[in-house]
């Protein structure tokens, strides 16, 4: 991957990638196997781009992809599961200086692979429009998800507190 590429159509979407990565992943070295894989794909892929759509919707979409394939691998290779709780795996390996935003991501991991993405991209901002987008889903349907996985995030983080 050239230096140039990667300065001008990676890393002012970083941010993008790192927070997908980081809502599929339970250990850093995971999220950087992922944040590897995510960048490999983007440069692999770029000449795929049709412009279509913003260069960050594809990216978005591309980075959920990638880790909703790496985490299905993953699951497939890990057969037996450990007793612990997804919290319990997070907590040994939590990513911010602030508690708050390492709760926040320790409850969007609870949550099925499309809501995760689904709650991302809401957070980021994105339209009803540019979430079914993204995530190939009906716009008709994110207002009525992103108000369930609300209650479903609400509901994990009271859990956690009491």
């Amino acid at each position: 991957m050239s230096s140039d590429f990667y300065t001008s159509s990676i890393l002012p979407y970083a941010g993008i990638i790192i927070k997908i990565c980081r809502a599929y992943t339970d250990s850093q070295e995971d999220f950087e196997d992922y944040y590897q894989e995510v960048c490999l794909q983007i440069w692999r892929c770029h000449k795929n781009f049709r412009g279509q759509s913003e260069w960050s919707t594809w990216i978005y979409r591309l980075s959920l992809n990638v880790c909703l394939t790496l985490l299905k691998k993953k699951k497939r290779a890990d057969k037996s599961k450990s007793s612990k709780s997804q919290f319990d795996l997070y907590e040994e390996n939590t990513a911010f200086a602030d508690e708050s935003l390492n709760q926040l991501y320790l409850a969007i991991r609870q949550l099925s692979e499309l809501d995760r993405g689904v709650i991302l991209l809401y957070l980021d901002e994105k339209s009803y429009q540019e979430i079914a987008d993204i995530t190939g889903t009906n716009a008709n349907n994110i207002g009525v998800r992103i108000m369930r996985i609300k209650e479903r995030l609400k509901k994990l983080l009271d859990e956690k507190i009491n």
